[in-house]
């Protein structure tokens, strides 16, 4: 059996563990403050997270909520998150999601944002189905 890294299970840095879960330093405090997270105290009385502790909250909350048959698909297309905006005219509408760290823009008809009843605020899954996308700037 392979050694593990122990350097790549080292207790995070609040302000880390907020940056790989995509929400601020306010809320993992309130996330250790109700023992949602395993922390620790260095000498100097920092607090740090436990990493599994955190993998395991993100998996919670990645999973909470999704439609049926939504687990089926493949993880790595798929972007959990909050709905930020939505705009919509006659036929076409703009929603935006905020997925941890990624904000996800999606063009879908005005008809599937009312079936959908997507505003700011509703939890929604957007699937990712590309074979490549490449954007680039030129310099």
């Amino acid at each position: 059996m392979p050694e593990i890294n122990r350097s790549l299970l080292a207790p995070l840095k609040l302000g880390r563990a907020a940056e790989l879960a995509g929400v601020s330093t306010d809320t993992v405090r309130r996330w250790c403050d109700d023992g949602r997270l395993v922390t620790q105290r260095t000498d100097g009385g920092q607090r740090l997270v436990d990493p599994v502790s955190l993998a395991r909250l993100m998996a919670e909350a990645a999973s909470a909520d999704l439609p049926a048959g939504a687990a089926a698909q493949s993880a790595r297309n798929r972007f959990v998150g909050i709905v930020t905006a939505v705009e919509v005219d006659r036929v076409a509408a703009k929603v935006e999601i905020q997925a941890g760290p990624h904000r996800v823009v999606s063009l879908m008809t005005s008809e599937a944002v009312e079936e959908l009843g997507l505003r700011p605020g509703v939890l929604a899954v957007a699937s990712v189905k590309a074979t490549n996308v490449v954007v680039e700037v030129p310099t």
